[in-house]
């Protein structure tokens, strides 16, 4: 794992990317939200509410962690997922960018690079924060599906079905389920620290980056 500062290649590699990013707390200012609406929904799915003063132990968990401490039935993981997505729906016109990622993105997209989004949020959803935030025009597909942790068969069919080399690819994700999928298929995985998991838990996973702020993403994907 490399951090930004840590020694680089003096020149990096402009080959065109595919940069694939997660969508909730990479590109959305979402925890807030999420965290209130899984809280409400927590008698409903047979969960605890979770504290406030909690979050910070909550984002030093791993993804798998957190599911196994929730005890949610993992037969009801698709109704929960189907009923965060329709209430973010609800709320997707209060949601904002993360500080400085549309400045990142339009860079990224100014140098050639070709920019997607996977996520498990709705692909209804995705548009309409895009649409919002008038950033529907920087990406190039943007794909859902109903799991968790399947992330990694959603890219790698993005890159069957477009015979992207999986070289070329990247995906950026806050979680450390986003860089366990990305491993799972063979390509490049930056982290980032403004989201859901903290540093130290995703720094453990070893993405080929992790990063602090959206600045750096430019610096990462060219040097990846």
């Amino acid at each position: 794992m490399q951090t930004l500062e840590q020694s680089l290649p003096l020149v990096p590699n402009h080959t065109a990317k595919t940069v694939i990013f997660d969508f909730d707390g990479t590109i959305a200012d979402s925890f807030d939200t999420v965290f209130a609406i899984s809280n409400r929904l927590a008698d409903e799915f047979g969960f605890p509410i979770t504290p406030l003063e909690d979050v910070d132990a909550l984002k030093n968990l791993s993804s798998q962690e957190i599911l196994r401490r929730s005890n949610v039935p993992f037969v009801k993981l698709p109704f929960l997922l189907r009923r965060l997505r329709f209430e973010l729906n609800q709320e997707i016109a209060g949601l904002q960018p993360i500080a400085g990622i549309k400045e990142a993105l339009l860079e990224l997209k100014r140098q050639g690079h070709h920019l997607g989004i996977v996520t498990s949020n709705s692909r209804q959803n995705v548009i309409a924060f895009l649409a919002a935030q008038d950033m529907r025009e920087v990406f190039d597909f943007v794909d859902s599906g109903l799991t968790l942790f399947g992330k990694g068969r959603i890219i790698q069919k993005i890159l069957r079905h477009n015979r992207i080399d999986p070289a070329t690819a990247i995906y950026v994700g806050d979680e450390t389920r986003d860089v366990e999928a990305a491993r799972k298929i063979g390509i490049k995985v930056i982290a980032v620290c403004w989201g859901f998991n903290s540093c130290k838990v995703l720094g453990a996973q070893e993405p080929d980056f992790l990063i602090a702020d959206p600045a750096e993403l430019v610096t990462a994907t060219n040097f990846s």
